[in-house]
This record gives structure tokens, C-alpha cells and sequence, in this order.
């Protein structure tokens, strides 16, 4: 697990354990009964600017601004926020960061912060802070956020779980009474899927979230971008039989699906066109809130579940993980880790988490506790996203070079080629190695 640290990780997974046989409000709770307050106070004057990406869940941007009206009423700083899809946030945070103007604080994915790390206000003392008060942040997000194990370059704010949605009763009729738990039966229940008319899709296009199966698949099957010494080792005879196995699973896709980007699975899904996908809750959550009875039907037949585990026996999880950072040129540091402060306190992250409807998984231990995980059980699945979530740079150190890949889609373009036929499975490795050497060799 190189930077991921599987010592801590086990360590913290057995210390919620033990408080779930303590029950909440005892142990578990115990960090938020016993921590001491913390605020900054803004600088005269102060105007924040938000950049955050686009909602796809309603009830997230409207929690969201419901808490930015309640930050400006109790400290009188005024907030600007921007939204922007996930795929236009990065690049206009990388102009922000380069020319040292633009927002004063950016939600963005994945490890986006390694891309300019000395451009960005050091947060150690909030991320401390609320680390303790609230049962301490799941060993990913420290990964991504403190790669170097001692600064803060922002703070988590959690992730968006690419899981399985699926059809119950399409999957039934494929012939399975439950939803496959190893690779092998999941390309059966795809092939079934085809054979009866309901096909199932994920997409191959730059999708910022919704190619993130792209990873699982390649670390089902024991391959890896790079080493612990980050040696990239992608053509590897274990990459190759990943594509292999993914050749094989796209022949049985809903055509298109080469060009879908993080809105065309939902969309698909939602109008009928596939049965099984790969996505956060906000499809579940689009058809439960809609009022069209057609979609409230098939919300009663959605159902989730975590992705089969491959040959090397582990689970595997990759998940879409997002940011919170301050830029350095900020003329107002003060009220810009006030507002982050805020925000992630109870009193407004516990009725962000339930508004988003479980579209975002907390990434601190303390809200695992939230009701949203237990007021409908199809939600359950997705709470633990960011605790299970292995990053995208795995099985090496984060940094410039991991942002860097990731942010080209080396991984998804390499799937996509050899799933395509546009190149062979050692083909494709092969490029994939030569692009991500251009980016670890600097």
C-alpha cells in the first residue's frame, strides 16, 4: 500500500470497530466531546470567491449555498461561489495557480492539489484540528492532501463512490438471484445482459469520475501504474490480462460508450437504455426524487453494490476523492480557513452530507454516524467510499507525477484502446508505459 500506509489504516479500522461494539456516543464520539474550539478571525473586509464543481445531486449545491448563507450571516463575509463541471475546475484551477489570481478557495478531484503544492496555503492547523475533534480523516485522504506526511495542502472533503447500479430485476431475469461478487461472473451476467436485450455500459471517454472503473479493473487483475518506488510498471503480463478481460466485458457494452463522459451512463441509465452501470448515488437519487412515476418505478428496482473482486483476491475500490484548497495569492487567508472551518463542522457537513442524499461519503470517522446512511438502505453502500478507497497513484508515493497521469487519463485511454481493438492489449500497455514515464521521469 506504499503511501496509503496499511498499518495505520488497519489500525484506525480496528480502533471504529471497537467503538461500533461500544455504541455511538461513547467512544467513537469521544474526540468531538473532548476537542477544543478553534476559529480564525476574518480580515477586515474580507470577499471570498468558491470554484467548485457542478452538482449532480440538487440537494448538495442547495445544502451547500444554504451553509454559505449561514457563514456570511454569522461572520458578515461575503461568498462568491462558481460551479463548473469537473472537467473544466482543473484546468481553470491551474491557470488560477500559475498567474496567482482567480478564487480564493477550489473544490477540485482526485490528487489535483500534487499539480501545484507551493502554490497553496499550508492548512495543517484546521486539518489537526478537525482531525481530532472529529475521530481523525481516513488514511486516503491524508494520502492525497499531506503526501509528504506533514503538511496539509487543503483539506478532504470526501469522495463520490463509483459503485455498481444496477437493475434488480434485469439482473434477476439474467439468471442472478444476487449480484455477482468475482470478475469471472461478472462478465457472465454482462454476456446474460446482452443476450436478453438489457445491456450494460460504463464509460470509456475522459470521464473524470465515471472512468475511475478503469482502475479497478487494472488493479483486479494485480497490475499497477507504478511500483512503491514509483517505477512505472504498467506493461506488465498483469495489465495485459486485465485488458484482456476488459476486451471481453466492453463486447458486451450498450454501443457508444467509447465517448461517454460523467453525465452519458446517468442518462442511460435513467431512460432505460442499460441495466448495469457504474456511478455515485445520483442516478438512484434523480429517479427516487423525480416526478415522473416511470422513474420512481425503477428507483424501487435500483439496487448498488461494490465491485466484484478480481484474481488477486482483494477488494479494490477506486472512487472519485475531492479537495478543498486555499490558494496562497489569497488576500484573505484568515477567512478563507474560517469558511473551510465552517463548513465542515457538524452544525453544517452533517446536513450537507444528507441533503447530496449520500452523493458525497464523509472523510472524517465521526460521520460515518450520519443518518443518511441508515435512512434508506440502498444508500449504505457508498459510506465507506473514502474509507476504502485505494488512490489513483497507487502503489506509489503522490505527488506531481500522479496528478499529472491522472489528470491526462493515461489509464482509461489505455483500457479504452485495447477494449476498442484499436490496439492490442500489449499495445496499449505499451503506450500507456511510454506516457506515464514522461510524466515520473521529471
Amino acid at each position: 500500500m506504499s503511501d496509503f500506509n496499511r498499518r495505520k489504516f488497519l489500525e484506525g479500522s480496528a480502533g471504529v470497530a471497537a467503538a461500533a461494539t461500544i455504541g455511538t456516543g461513547t467512544a467513537l464520539f469521544a474526540p468531538f466531546a473532548q476537542a477544543q474550539t478553534l476559529s480564525f478571525k476574518p480580515e477586515k473586509g474580507a470577499k471570498l470567491r468558491v470554484l467548485r464543481w457542478s452538482r449532480f445531486v440538487q440537494g448538495d449545491i442547495d445544502a451547500y449555498m444554504a451553509n454559505v448563507k449561514k457563514f456570511t450571516e454569522t461572520t458578515g463575509v461575503e461568498v462568491r461561489v462558481d460551479n463548473e463541471g469537473w472537467e473544466d475546475v482543473r484546468p481553470k484551477a491551474a491557470v488560477a495557480a500559475n498567474t496567482g489570481a482567480g478564487p480564493d478557495i477550489i473544490l477540485s478531484t482526485n490528487d489535483d492539489a500534487n499539480l501545484y503544492p507551493d502554490k497553496l496555503l499550508d492548512v495543517t492547523d484546521l486539518a489537526e484540528y478537525l482531525g481530532k475533534k472529529y475521530g481523525g480523516w481516513y488514511p486516503a485522504g491524508e494520502t492525497f492532501m499531506r503526501p509528504d506526511g506533514k503538511r496539509w495542502l487543503g483539506l478532504p472533503l470526501g469522495a463520490s463512490g463509483s459503485l455498481i447500479v444496477y437493475r434488480e430485476s434485469m439482473v434477476k431475469a439474467a439468471g442472478f438471484d444476487t449480484f455477482p461478487k468475482n470478475t469471472d461472473d461478472f462478465l457472465k451476467l454482462y454476456k446474460a445482459l446482452k443476450e436478453k436485450g438489457t445491456p450494460g455500459g460504463m464509460a470509456l471517454g475522459n470521464a473524470t469520475g465515471d472512468s475511475t472503473w478503469c482502475n479497478w479493473l487494472i488493479w483486479s487483475h494485480g497490475g499497477k501504474l507504478v511500483d512503491k518506488t514509483n517505477k512505472v510498471v504498467i506493461d506488465s503480463p498483469e495489465t495485459i490480462k486485465a485488458l484482456e478481460y476488459g476486451k471481453e466485458l466492453y463486447a458486451n457494452f450498450i454501443p457508444g460508450t467509447l465517448s461517454w463522459l460523467d453525465p452519458n451512463n446517468n442518462k442511460a441509465f435513467l431512460d432505460g437504455q442499460i441495466s448495469v452501470t457504474n456511478n455515485g448515488i445520483s442516478v438512484y437519487y434523480a429517479a427516487k426524487n423525480s416526478p415522473d412515476p416511470k422513474l420512481k418505478e425503477m428507483a424501487a428496482d435500483i439496487n448498488h453494490a461494490v465491485f466484484p473482486i478480481g484474481p488477486v483476491g482483494v477488494p479494490t475500490e477506486s472512487h472519485l476523492f475531492f479537495n478543498q484548497m486555499i490558494m496562497k495569492y489569497t488576500k484573505f487567508p484568515q477567512a478563507a480557513k474560517e469558511f473551510l472551518r465552517f463548513m465542515m463542522e457538524k452544525e453544517q457537513f452533517d446536513p450537507w452530507l444528507q441533503g447530496g442524499g449520500g452523493y458525497v461519503a464523509q472523510p472524517l470517522r465521526y460521520y460515518e454516524n450520519s443518518a443518511i446512511w441508515t435512512s434508506d438502505p440502498k444508500n449504505l453502500p457508498y459510506r465507506d467510499s473514502v474509507k476504502n478507497l485505494r488512490p489513483a497513484g497507487y502503489d506509489g508515493k503522490l505527488g506531481y507525477a500522479s496528478a499529472g497521469a491522472a489528470a491526462d487519463f493515461i489509464i482509461p485511454n489505455m483500457v479504452a484502446e485495447a477494449a476498442s481493438g484499436s490496439k492490442t492489449p500489449k499495445e496499449a500497455a505499451e503506450r500507456a508505459q511510454k506516457r506515464a514515464e514522461r510524466y515520473y521521469k521529471l
